[in-house]
């Protein structure tokens, strides 16, 4: 179903583009000029989103977004302005906008703001769903809509970290592989603080460069340098009283953490092109793939940042370390992808169980959510089954299947003549070389097809050749 928008806009001109450019991108689309038609317009049918104007005839948008807040709570509301005011956007925030856009108003800037805003909205909807239904897999311990509590040792220990570091104003230290759900804890910390009300502010930092990590960290003001059309606020402000998580922080540049060593230890900061000091009170939570001790000895990583930050540190397990939990988490995801798709599916039939605790998880967390997703698109019954699952959970035991198939396709004798031999070596080769690349792709066959330069058809017929395991 078509996500609705509605454009409240005194110029008709920018509404009616806004409304070409969102219909285009599978938006339904309704246009309004007045603080009055706004009302009329929300009576009449439920909104998801209201892209507002600041500045209009009648009212203004902080008069609109608390008439929405108050009277419709789940629609989401962006205020675009042609004037830039800090304090006001800042106020806006705090009244339950989604973002604060400062005029020319740029499509994908715009389009970015309304995804994001559209997505959280998803979660929460999705997690007041399962309550509704008496699901057991949202955490009745902690408060937040995302987290999912396990029942493993590691989920136990885990739920038990959480549960004393976030009464806390202690900066935190998030380890673990990449995609265990590292950002998905740090919100929960937050929801469970005394901060819970003000914002959480994600942050991620494996993409800054240097030219722009001073700007994103503490915002510019207007004429600060070639390009600063307008005053930016920087991350830290935004989440200040609250909590900002930053990801991937092994990433930084030695002398972005130079930077950044200075904000934590002073607790201020000065947007560029000011002079005016700004005093902070945010909570830092701060996540890594990495080995940050290793990057210290390396010479990559600043110890003083580091222990700046570590004041406690959380492991989050990968999913493979999870036992049983694989199951409460694809319950999880099947009962928002059920939501998602108007579909009833029940459950997972015992193979597909098997196979699911059997698999590796290489993308732990985020791999089973999109697996969960895409094999409950291709389920037309109650249950989903073996037949959808992907050419990789085949490959649950590869090693030892590779080493069996090895063994059985090409045998060491040494009666064979020289073709024989050169053609099980031509054969071994390819066998290997097929297996290689499906592993270096995460089993994808289209892409493997495309490194091994051959359509997807030989790639199958080449795999049911190989018999590389039951389910392919």
């Amino acid at each position: 179903m078509k996500k609705k928008i509605l454009i409240v806009d005194d110029e008709i001109s920018i509404g009616l583009l806004l409304s070409k450019f969102l219909a285009k991108k599978g938006f339904e689309v309704s246009n309004v000029t007045s603080g009055k038609k706004v009302l009329q317009a929300v009576e009449k049918e439920r909104f998801d989103l209201v892209l507002c104007d600041y500045r209009l005839d009648d009212t203004d948008g902080k008069e609109i977004l608390i008439y929405i807040k108050e009277n419709y709570p789940n629609t989401s509301v962006i205020i675009t302005t042609g004037y830039s005011d800090i304090k006001l956007a800042i106020e806006l925030i705090k009244l339950g906008a989604y973002d604060y856009i400062v005029k020319p108003l740029y499509p994908d800037e715009i389009l970015n703001s309304i995804n994001k805003a559209l997505e959280m909205q998803g979660t929460l909807k999705s997690s007041e769903h399962l309550e509704d239904k008496g699901c057991d897999v949202i955490s009745n311990v902690l408060n937040s809509p995302a987290y999912i509590h396990g029942e493993s040792a590691a989920s136990v220990l885990l739920l038990k970290q959480i549960e004393l570091i976030a009464p806390t104003n202690y900066t935190v230290i998030l380890t673990g592989e990449s995609g265990t759900g590292k950002e998905c804890v740090a919100k929960t910390i937050h929801l469970n603080s005394a901060r819970r009300e003000q914002h959480f502010i994600a942050m991620d930092c494996g993409s800054l460069t240097k030219d722009l990590a001073a700007s994103e960290f503490f915002g510019h003001e207007k004429g600060a340098f070639t390009g600063a059309t307008f005053t930016k606020i920087g991350h830290f402000e935004q989440a200040n009283g609250g909590t900002l998580f930053l990801d991937e922080v092994g990433n930084l540049s030695y002398e972005i953490q130079a930077t950044l060593l200075r904000a934590v230890q002073e607790r201020k900061i000065k947007r560029i092109g000011s002079t005016k000091e700004i005093d902070l009170d945010v909570r830092l939570i701060v996540a890594t793939n990495e080995n940050l001790k290793e990057a210290i000895q390396e010479g990559t990583f600043r110890e003083d940042l580091y222990h700046r930050f570590n004041e406690f540190s959380i492991h989050v397990p990968a999913l493979k370390d999870r036992d049983h939990d694989i199951l409460i988490f694809a319950a999880h995801f099947l009962a928002t992808v059920n939501q998602e798709l108007n579909k009833e599916i029940r459950g997972f039939s015992d193979e597909v169980k098997k196979c699911l605790l059997a698999y590796h998880w290489p993308g732990n967390v985020r791999e089973l959510k999109n697996v969960i997703r895409r094999i409950a698109l291709l389920t037309d019954g109650d249950w989903i089954e073996t037949r959808v699952l992907p050419l990789e959970f085949g490959m649950t035991d590869y090693r030892k299947k590779l080493n069996e198939k090895k063994a059985a396709l090409f045998p060491q004798t040494s009666n064979h003549s020289q073709s024989l031999n050169l053609r099980h070596a031509a054969k071994e080769a390819e066998y290997h070389t097929i297996l290689e690349v499906l592993k270096a792709v995460n089993f994808n066959k289209t892409k493997a097809a495309k490194i091994l330069n051959i359509d997807r058809k030989t790639l199958y017929n080449k795999i049911k050749f190989i018999d590389m395991g039951d389910g392919i």
